[in-house]
């Protein structure tokens, strides 16, 4: 049995390959990430192929600030194209080819043309649902999204007719893709994992004043407005909250005119600060517009921080509502400040979510869960595993919830 995945630059995809080397199943793994950028990889060297090329070119400019929407698009569509023609070029034999949403057309041909299987993974919603509801959300603040690049929405869209099976890490991701007409059967639900190994709880919030904490890229995506607007109404004399992530282009025009009194833009930490952070925290807020899955929820659970979440974070994948925390509808400022003043004034209330958010982790596996449903995926699809064992079928019934 032998799996080839490829994508653009680490994301998930390489815990999913460390998963699938454990299980011997994994050929290679094709990435635009520079070799020198993967040394603690976790993986034999042999098994990694890299395309750097572009990608080198596209982090350089981040790295120092050169930003140009124009470039930028172009730079990423060449990088994805060049990428997935290197992969077709150089593919090795295999059962199954696992391509990131983006950057693997030409190389799902190739395979299919073998004889071979593909699964699209897409790590967030339809990408036509993605450009409507944020489209909507600009419209909201008086700004304009950025155009996606319709080359790529076509693409995305040629991949997903292509699969064999689409991977998506969270119902709400799933609900996307059959708004937008693709059958459920098509669809595999298997959510990420969380590195237990590396988050848990190691202090305790402080007691003379409430901790709210956001992590994630501030934006109009991850519904920050509504978190502002709730944090806003909470009435505690020693609040803060803390906003961790880099802060967009459109949250600066929306801040320009507007006071945020007690709130704290602390901008991007490295991931091991992040444990004492979340650990310090009261409750963690992620009222994601769209968010195909809210790793940072499950992070911050792992820490025993209670979560209020929307719906549309993958949400109600990790907490179950009024237990490890809450979820609550997107775009509803009130319902987030009514459950942080429940969290404020009820300090045993916080204690049992933050113990139960801990134990909900522990249950959820790890990324050990994640790669053996993957695993069972690729057998199934190449044949050699009983599809009654099916990693995680979506259902029609599973996707009848509002989108």
């Amino acid at each position: 049995m032998k799996v080839v995945q490829t994508v653009h630059a680490i994301y998930h995809h390489f815990d999913l390959a460390r998963q699938l080397h454990r299980q011997g199943m994994l050929e290679a793994i094709f990435t635009g990430y520079p070799r020198w950028k993967l040394r603690d990889a976790g993986l034999p060297a042999e098994k990694i192929r890299t395309f750097p090329w572009l990608r080198t070119i596209l982090m350089a400019q981040y790295r120092y600030g050169f930003v140009n929407p124009w470039l930028d698009r172009e730079l990423n569509w060449i990088a994805g194209q060049t990428l997935d023609a290197y992969v077709a070029a150089r593919l090795p034999d295999c059962d199954v080819f696992v391509g990131i949403s983006g950057a693997g057309l030409k190389t799902s041909r190739t395979v299919k043309a073998r004889g071979g299987r593909y699964i699209c993974d897409r790590g967030s919603a339809h990408v036509r649902f993605s450009e409507r509801i944020l489209r909507e959300e600009f419209e909201r603040w008086g700004q304009t999204l950025a155009a996606f690049d319709a080359r790529m929405v076509a693409k995305e869209e040629s991949e997903y007719a292509e699969a064999d099976a689409i991977t998506v890490p969270s119902r709400f991701s799933a609900r996307s893709f059959v708004e937008m007409g693709v059958p459920p059967g098509k669809l595999r639900f298997i959510p990420y994992g969380v590195d237990l190994g590396r988050f848990s709880k190691c202090a305790e919030p402080p007691a003379d004043r409430f901790e709210v904490l956001f992590v994630g890229g501030v934006s109009f995506r991850k519904g920050v407005p509504y978190l502002l607007a709730a944090f806003e109404r909470l009435k505690h004399p020693r609040k803060r909250l803390r906003l961790v992530g880099a802060v967009q282009e459109e949250i600066k025009t929306f801040m320009r005119e507007r006071k945020a009194d007690h709130v704290e833009f602390v901008g991007p930490v490295p991931q091991a600060d992040l444990i004492a952070i979340m650990s310090t925290s009261h409750v963690l807020v992620l009222p994601s517009i769209e968010d195909g899955f809210g790793m940072v929820l499950g992070q911050a659970m792992a820490c025993g921080c209670p979560v209020i979440c929307s719906a549309n974070s993958a949400g109600e994948d990790i907490a179950e509502d009024g237990k490890q925390g809450f979820v609550v509808p997107i775009r509803d400022p009130e319902a987030i400040a009514a459950r942080l003043e429940q969290l404020c004034q009820d300090r045993e209330l916080r204690d049992r979510m933050g113990n139960a958010a801990m134990k909900k982790v522990t249950q959820l596996g790890g990324w050990n869960d994640y790669g053996t449903q993957y695993g069972q995926l690729c057998r199934e699809l190449a044949g050699r595993a009983d599809s009654e064992n099916s990693a995680c079928p979506i259902t029609p019934r599973a996707c009848r919830a509002t989108v």
